[in-house]
């Protein structure tokens, strides 16, 4: 809890940058309230600052498109606040859905919405279970480390690159009558992950390593840490008939329900 009675006393780097990107001159009370613990990987830092960035507007009478809460979020986190992150999770945060986003060297994003039937949909989300290492760490610091051997990674990131498509290749062209298919999208997870420990001496460790194992041994197809790695949330790809198998030998890891969610960031209820 903070009661600062200017913007330079905010101590919380998000409120402060947002505050000031917005020019907030009148006093306000904010209230936040997370499902998950912070710096978990799976974008909730930028999730705060879309949704902030969009309850601002909102304040001064003003609605934005998608595209301009995102680009508002990245200046914010990338520029004012001068961290290491990158600009998917403003993206997804702001957008919502299941997208193929293609970025250039300039910074500038284009968001595909894939076509996807309700059925596989439903079927890939039954697929994934999401489980809490209770490892935190700061992606800002993983990132770097990344943003420095990017030269060294420049074959696995452009494979990963294209992974990207292939995984939205698959999706799109998965038949509903043998959704089986999707499995092939479990695997390229565990191709991908392959190559991302690979980034970094931080992404992964010898902890996360053996949850990994463990999980594959029990019928898990690939996985991934979600965000920059490091700890965290560990999502895996496990077909519904050996998830129980999976959980159990997890242990005590907790398991996390979740949706996907369709809608990006919005203002639930509005008056002026």
């Amino acid at each position: 809890m903070e009661f600062p009675n200017t913007i330079d006393e905010i101590i919380h780097p998000s409120v402060r940058e947002c505050f000031r990107y917005a020019n907030v001159e009148q006093g306000l009370e904010v209230n936040h309230s997370g499902d998950i613990p912070a710096m978990s990987g799976v974008g909730s830092s930028s999730a705060f600052t879309v949704g902030l960035l969009n309850a601002l507007n909102a304040l001064s009478g003003r609605i934005c498109s998608k595209r301009e809460l995102a680009s508002a979020a990245i200046h914010v986190e990338q520029n004012m606040i001068g961290e290491n992150v990158g600009s998917q999770d403003q993206v997804a945060a702001a957008f919502g859905g299941l997208n193929l986003v293609e970025f250039d060297a300039q910074r500038e994003y284009w968001v595909e919405i894939l076509p996807l039937h309700k059925q596989v949909v439903t079927c890939l989300q039954n697929n994934l279970l999401l489980f809490y290492t209770g490892i935190s760490r700061f992606a800002s610091n993983i990132a770097g480390e990344q943003i420095d051997n990017a030269k060294k990674n420049k074959p696995s990131l452009t494979t990963m690159r294209e992974m990207a498509y292939e995984a939205a290749r698959i999706l799109t062209d998965c038949p509903v009558d043998k959704l089986s298919g999707l499995d092939d999208f479990g695997r390229l997870m565990h191709e991908s992950w392959m190559l991302k420990r690979g980034l970094g001496s931080k992404v992964t460790n010898s902890t996360v390593d053996d949850m990994y194992a463990v999980a594959r041994a029990n019928g898990a197809l690939g996985g991934k840490l979600c965000g920059a790695g490091g700890g965290g949330f560990l999502m895996l790809y496990v077909r519904p008939e050996d998830q129980v198998k999976v959980i159990e030998a997890m242990g005590e890891l907790l398991s996390v329900p979740f949706e996907f969610e369709n809608l990006g960031s919005h203002v639930t209820f509005y008056t002026r």
